[in-house]
């Protein structure tokens, strides 16, 4: 057990299924990643964070910075609810597993400028 699944496995049995795809696959996509919890939310670090996510009454929340978000707006734009820092994605849609690993490859090249 991590911080990342105990949080996984005390969320609302509806939100878990995306929750649990979520973390396979940042934790997939950054292997060499230390999971945190940081403003309250499970969290990838490389030094600094790298993405964050959590579960919300209505959506997962996906939280990778603005940088991803600015880069891929045309990708986010009428299919998904987004800020500046953060998207929105429903519980009872498949996670967009292209978008999201391109959001993350984005962040840590931002990273290391």
């Amino acid at each position: 057990m991590t911080l990342i699944t105990d949080y996984i496995d005390q969320a609302p049995a509806e939100t878990q299924p995306q929750l649990t795809a979520m973390y396979q696959l940042l934790k997939g996509l950054l292997p060499d990643a230390t999971e945190k919890f940081s403003y309250g939310m499970p969290a990838f670090a490389l030094k600094k964070p790298v993405v964050y996510f959590a579960a919300m009454k209505h959506h997962l929340g996906f939280y990778p910075t603005p940088g991803p978000i600015e880069a891929f707006e045309d990708d986010l734009l009428g299919h998904y609810k987004y800020s500046k820092g953060a998207v929105q994605f429903a519980y009872d849609q498949p996670l967009p597993v292209d978008l999201i690993t391109k959001m993350v490859k984005f962040r840590l090249d931002e990273m290391s400028d």
